[in-house]
């Protein structure tokens, strides 16, 4: 049985996708990187199963996808609600944003994160 993380045959997809971050997952690593939210580690482009998550926090089993005008459209909502569905199966919570909320709301972004693991007990206020 393959394992559910970071699948060896992955590996090029998230390489891929690391290095042509869109410029609104470049600016969120640069807010989630290094534990500054919280303390929480995040993961870039992490693959759970066939599915490679934006960013995921392994402690609060956590994914943060930021979705652009692919995810707009009729295939691109349907493939969300497919991978949302294979995430929650595997008791992973899916947080969704758009792009924009990265540079309007990146605080919102935080609070949300830092509200879930309050409620998961992992940190405190």
């Amino acid at each position: 049985m393959q394992p559910l993380h970071n699948r060896t045959d992955m590996k090029p997809i998230r390489k891929y996708l690391r290095n042509h971050a869109t410029s609104a997952e470049a600016t969120l690593w640069t807010i989630l990187k290094n534990k500054q939210v919280g303390g929480l580690k995040f993961r870039r482009q992490n693959s759970i199963g066939k599915f490679v998550t934006d960013f995921y926090c392994p402690v609060l089993h956590l994914a943060v996808e930021l979705d652009g005008e692919p995810h707009a459209t009729p295939a691109g909502i349907e493939k969300d609600i497919k991978r949302d569905r294979y995430l929650n199966d595997n008791g992973i919570t899916v947080f969704r944003y758009e792009n924009r909320w990265v540079f309007e709301y990146p605080d919102v972004i935080k609070n949300d994160i830092l509200e879930f693991a309050k409620q998961k007990g992992i940190i405190r206020e």
